[in-house]
């Protein structure tokens, strides 16, 4: 188990692009309509069997094959409608964040690779998914929903989960303690990417592949909630995401970083550690 203190001490975080406090405001701003259209349709829609659905569906990999950079590049076309702070395109807030962690982990190359991966899963919304289903803040379906997911209170009314005496529980289908890696959380790129990355044997560490597959559970990693149904392992991997989580936050910024600078040794990354063509 690598530790968050090996080598480089961990960071202070990034120069943020504006007021910690300006982040993530889900109750005023110009994107708030867009995104809560959003969260609507997706807590709406997101049920046990749906996620059963797309993980049966997406989980072979056989959808095509292509090379990290090139779907990398697809994230030219994509503009996050979950996201409050940013209205680019994705492939840029993947640099922002890459180069974020890159100033504040230099001897740490598998982790700049993880920042400019680890929203690659949201290609699944140019192979024809809908936003709801690819990109927001993740949640775990067959329980009770808690309260710090974005808009609870107001957008899961038509959920037919809710109303399953199975599911509307605290812990619902699961047992106390029963690890992350063992409850359904809502279909995203976060779990698609992961199975991309285990799928192609990505050659990163343990920490990069939990980085990648809950990076969006924000009522976990940011609020504490959900922590009955975690294990120590994952109680102890809760320091990477949240420095993951800094970088992927805090350095959006609307000036852009300059990516054909930046390619080459990205590139390097990815000949390093998931070289070729992978399977999608």
């Amino acid at each position: 188990m690598r530790s968050l203190r090996a080598g480089a001490e961990p960071s202070e975080g990034p120069e943020f692009g504006k007021a910690k406090s300006q982040y993530r405001n889900y109750t005023e701003g110009k994107l708030l309509d867009r995104v809560y259209s959003t969260y609507l349709l997706m807590h709406t829609h997101q049920t046990v069997d749906f996620v059963r659905k797309k993980s049966a569906e997406y989980g072979t990999c056989s959808l095509r094959k292509m090379g990290a950079m090139e779907a990398l590049e697809l994230l030219d076309q994509l503009v996050d409608e979950s996201d409050p702070d940013v209205d680019f395109p994705n492939s840029y807030h993947a640099y922002q964040t890459a180069e974020g962690i890159r100033r504040a982990h230099p001897d740490k190359d598998w982790f700049h690779l993880v920042g400019l991966l680890h929203d690659l899963g949201k290609v699944l919304a140019l192979f024809g998914e809908p936003q709801w289903a690819v990109v927001g803040d993740t949640f775990p379906v067959g329980c009770k929903v808690q309260k710090s997911v974005v808009f609870r209170d107001s957008t899961f009314h038509d959920n037919p989960d809710t109303r399953d005496p199975r599911y509307s529980t605290e812990y619902g289908m699961y047992q106390p303690r029963c690890g992350l890696e063992n409850v359904l959380m809502s279909w995203g790129h976060d779990e698609y990417m992961y199975r991309v990355m285990k799928f192609n044997n990505f050659a990163l560490p343990k920490e990069a592949f939990y980085m990648v597959r809950f990076h969006s559970f924000y009522p976990w990693h940011t609020h504490g909630d959900y922590r009955h149904l975690c294990t120590e392992e994952d109680l102890r991997m809760l320091p990477w995401v949240r420095e993951l989580n800094k970088f992927d936050l805090y350095t959006k910024q609307e000036e852009l970083p300059d990516v054909q600078q930046l390619r080459g040794y990205y590139q390097s990354l990815i000949d390093k550690y998931c070289p070729g063509q992978l399977c999608w």
